[in-house]
């Protein structure tokens, strides 16, 4: 591992995300068949699939962590002028976990149930965008309520959860930040009601309420009042209650804050579908986390190229095109635009007109 560099590393593991390689030995034999382009692809050391399983298993996944740190502060910047699908001058994140499930018998330091393994990724997601703000992993035992007390809010940022993040005594340390929250409110919390807003029930709402928490623990845990609405979703038909400490907010606007949280569903979903982080190139904890983090890099770094060099295309496509473009020699833009260009479609005949006697 001395000749084979955190760069080397790198470069392998993130040949393998854009290519969808299947396991070491395939990735040793497709870089070998380019032997004469690694170098100038970056690679100094000798790519050998025992060395490289050696260097996922013993070096330590955080300098991959820092380095996608580094990269989420730089999309971040770069996405922070899209539009959201609110006009809020608040920072909205969505915040949630994906499973990523394991074979116990090869991976048993990430127990989750009696015959099942797992990973989760909590992430913190900037709706601006769609830009993860903040990613944690930890072993599927890990209940989600847990990353509150890592994950990082500015003041006066909105954050909106499900009900698996329904906890007063961290909700109050989001209190009191100050930042906001919403929520959706467990079936079996009891209150007290304070006051009552005016509402219109044509718009779905059934309740504006301010309230004060009744339960003998719940209580000492969130001593100040909250907001409680209800709304029925007239295309499920289906009627949802949220809590939130933030009382300037129109009741509608509150509901279409958690209605946005399911960006981060859609993330998780691409992110599952188009990187390898469901079959991993190695079983210990490290090789685990090194390979998501590099993936969560890659996705990154994607999301970067498409928007410094202005690329006219989605994520998934300009994923498509740099999987069969990794050796060409060419700028990112130039390959992007040729391979997006589309031929004419009243092509110039050459040839005789049977029909002209």
């Amino acid at each position: 591992m001395r000749s084979f560099s955190c760069w080397d590393q790198f470069l392998c593991m993130a040949f393998a995300q854009l290519t969808g390689r299947d396991g070491l030995r395939d990735i040793e034999a497709c870089l070998n068949s380019h032997r004469d382009k690694l170098y100038g692809m970056g690679f100094r050391g000798q790519i050998s699939r025992s060395t490289l399983a050696d260097a996922n298993q013993n070096r330590t996944y955080l300098i991959y962590q820092d380095f996608g740190m580094h990269l989420i502060a730089r999309a971040r910047k770069l996405y922070q002028g899209d539009p959201l699908a609110l006009e809020l001058d608040n920072t909205v994140y969505a915040l949630d976990s994906s499973t990523i499930d394991l074979c116990l018998s090869v991976f048993p330091w990430a127990h989750f149930r009696r015959t099942k393994a797992a990973v989760k990724m909590h992430t913190l997601l900037d709706l601006r965008g769609s830009i993860p703000s903040f990613i944690a992993l930890s072993t599927g035992k890990m209940h989600d309520v847990r990353a509150l007390d890592v994950m990082p809010l500015e003041a006066g940022s909105i954050v909106t959860m499900d009900r698996a993040y329904n906890d007063f005594e961290r909700l109050y340390t989001i209190h009191q930040i100050p930042a906001f929250f919403v929520i959706r409110a467990k079936s079996n919390f009891r209150c007290r009601r304070v006051k009552s807003h005016p509402i219109d029930k044509s718009t779905g709402l059934r309740a504006d309420q301010l309230i004060t928490l009744t339960g003998a623990r719940t209580r000492e845990l969130y001593p100040e009042r909250l907001r409680r609405i209800s709304y029925v979703d007239q295309t499920r038909n289906k009627r949802l209650v949220f809590l939130t400490n933030h009382v300037g907010l129109p009741a509608l606007t509150i509901a279409e804050i958690y209605k946005q949280r399911w960006q981060v569903e859609l993330f998780f979903k691409w992110v599952k579908q188009h990187l390898r982080i469901k079959a991993f190139y190695g079983t210990s904890p490290n090789a685990v986390k090194t390979q998501i983090w590099i993936a969560i890099s890659v996705y990154l770094l994607v999301a970067i190229a498409k928007k410094e060099l202005d690329l006219p295309s989605s994520l998934h496509t300009i994923l498509q095109i740099f999987e069969v473009n990794l050796f060409e020699k060419r700028t990112i833009k130039q390959i992007v635009t040729e391979a997006l260009k589309h031929e004419s479609d009243t092509p110039v005949s050459n040839q005789l007109n049977l029909l002209d006697y």
